[in-house]
């Protein structure tokens, strides 16, 4: 019998703080990837101070302690794009490439969109780049549709805004 590996360990997914060393260097990987598509002004990053704020829900995935994903949600009031129904914004999604393609992805937004409902809110919106094309299929296959841009967000070509309405 082989000997059990990582990916045999259960992942724990939870609430925690993003000023951590190996949650930064993720986010730091996750910056330098977006940096290689698209140019400055394009790439809509929330820092490690914004992502401590309060309307900010910031979740890691681990296995056997190892940093293996992030995400997170902000939460949004109503606004002309959504009808004036408050929402949740998925932000700073990113599984480390190691470790992709073990559902790691999948299960953080499935515990992000878990933490909205819990929350009252019946909708989550995201803002990704086109090129992002893993990340753009993995919010296609869990339900993800196109919407028009929302937040601000300039609807330059390069990005794609997508929504979900979540059971309550």
């Amino acid at each position: 019998m082989a000997p059990p590996t990582l990916t045999d360990a259960p992942l724990d997914i939870r609430r925690e703080s993003p000023d951590q060393p190996a949650v930064r260097a993720l986010l730091q990987a996750l910056d330098a990837y977006l940096g290689e598509l698209y140019e400055p002004q394009h790439n809509h990053i929330l820092g490690l101070d914004a992502l401590q704020a309060p309307d900010i829900c910031f979740l890691v995935a681990r296995r056997q302690g190892r940093v293996l994903g992030c995400g997170a949600f902000r939460r949004r009031p109503g606004e002309a794009a959504t009808g004036g129904e408050a929402y949740g914004e998925i932000k700073r999604m990113m599984v480390d490439p190691a470790a992709r393609g073990q559902g790691i992805g999948a299960a953080l937004l499935a515990a992000l969109e878990q933490r909205l409902v819990a929350e009252g809110y019946g909708r989550a919106l995201l803002e990704t780049g086109a090129a992002q094309q893993a990340a753009v299929a993995l919010y296609r296959r869990a339900g993800y549709r196109d919407r028009p841009a929302f937040a601000g967000y300039p609807d330059n070509g390069l990005s794609l805004f997508l929504e979900k309405r979540l059971s309550r």
